[in-house]
């Protein structure tokens, strides 16, 4: 339905084609960032400006980026690389808005059990402290021009890159009918409500279902249980008309696609956690890296990202959950398991993301 926005880079002046030859880009960063912390030759940076309380659980921080950042469009992601003991870590994370017109990237981040940078961006980031920016990646965006209706199904975190679209649309002032079905376990948890409460009360084509797992529904608009044809024939009109987009948790994500699957007029879903999957592998095999000559011994079932980092290795990484490609690198031989689906892949040769593949043989990877 929708084409992936690619950002174009920006453009080099004459004066930086002419002296680009004589200059090494880490050795002026270096220096440049003695005179502003975020002057770079190329690389994108932002510096928190702001923190907002978003929920409970939940800080919204605004970043505002160099000028090397392309941009972006509603319902995308960005890697943020962040310092924590002094090791750089890279995560993905939504952009909860479409480009605002003061240029800040606002990013809710919920404080995650066991987060590292989760934890450390909702308890420890300072006004000042500055981020290594990804460009914006996503397919999850709306049309040009937006046309029929559109049914939201968000869980969790899932509401983040969905709120950028809901904002959007209020911002062209509603144009389609548009139903945001919310989950959350306790009310306390919703990111968002009042505005999204606001935004239904000022326009009559939104409607919100705030859906309770954990406690009892009080107000017109909420209602409770987990995500099953019930729920949704009783709040999400008429399916076959709707275009759907879903986020949340990986099982969440799989449950929505197994209940809409051909019902509706389009489907498109992003989990931010792998569904729950059952693998029966047993045992450790050999993974032979190339371009070091180093052949590792490794579990099978486990992703081949996480490892890899138990060996010691740091390949490049990002959103940890398949979107981003950031991890993304070439197999030369053996079998993989894909993780969302359990699904076996013996083509010998193939690209493949280190974050949900395991190894189910020997391999040969492009490392």
């Amino acid at each position: 339905m929708n084409a992936q926005f690619r950002p174009s880079p920006r453009r080099s002046g004459p004066l930086t084609r002419l002296i680009r030859p004589l200059v090494k880009p880490d050795v002026f960063d270096f220096w440049a960032s003695r005179v502003h912390r975020t002057w770079t030759w190329e690389r994108p940076l932002a510096r928190l400006v702001a923190r907002e309380t978003a929920s409970a659980d939940a800080v919204t921080l605004l970043f505002k980026p160099n000028r090397h950042w392309a941009g972006h469009q509603a319902g995308q992601h960005v890697n943020l690389g962040v310092d924590i003991d002094g090791v750089r870590v890279t995560r993905s994370y939504s952009l909860t808005a479409p480009p605002r017109a003061d240029g800040l990237l606002p990013i809710t981040v919920k404080a995650i059990e066991g987060g590292k940078v989760s934890r450390h961006l909702h308890a420890s980031a300072q006004i000042g402290d500055v981020v290594e920016l990804g460009q914006a990646f996503g397919e999850m965006t709306l049309p040009a021009i937006p046309t029929g209706s559109f049914l939201l199904l968000a869980a969790g975190s899932g509401i983040t890159p969905l709120m950028s679209l809901v904002r959007e649309l209020a911002g062209q002032g509603m144009p389609v009918d548009l139903t945001l079905m919310y989950w959350v376990r306790k009310r306390e948890e919703a990111c968002f409500l009042d505005e999204l409460r606001a935004l239904a009360n000022t326009y009559p084509r939104f409607r919100l279902r705030l859906v309770l797992t954990r406690d009892a529904a009080s107000a017109a608009d909420e209602a409770e249980g987990r995500i099953d044809d019930a729920l949704l024939s009783a709040h999400a009109g008429d399916l076959s008309t709707h275009q759907v987009m879903a986020c949340g948790p990986g099982g969440f994500v799989e449950a929505a696609r197994g209940l809409l699957s051909g019902c509706t007029a389009a489907f498109q879903a992003e989990a931010f956690t792998a569904p729950p999957v059952t693998v029966v592998d047993e045992g450790e095999i050999d993974i032979r890296l190339q371009r070091s000559g180093r052949t590792l011994r490794v579990p099978r079932g486990e992703s081949l990202l996480v490892a890899l980092e138990q060996q010691g290795l740091k390949p490049p990484s990002g959103c940890r959950m398949g979107i981003c490609n950031t991890c993304a690198c070439g197999k030369s031989a053996g079998s993989t398991r894909h993780l969302p689906s359990g699904e076996l892949v013996h083509e010998p040769t193939q690209a493949l993301k280190l974050c949900i593949h395991s190894a189910a043989t020997d391999l040969e990877l492009d490392l």
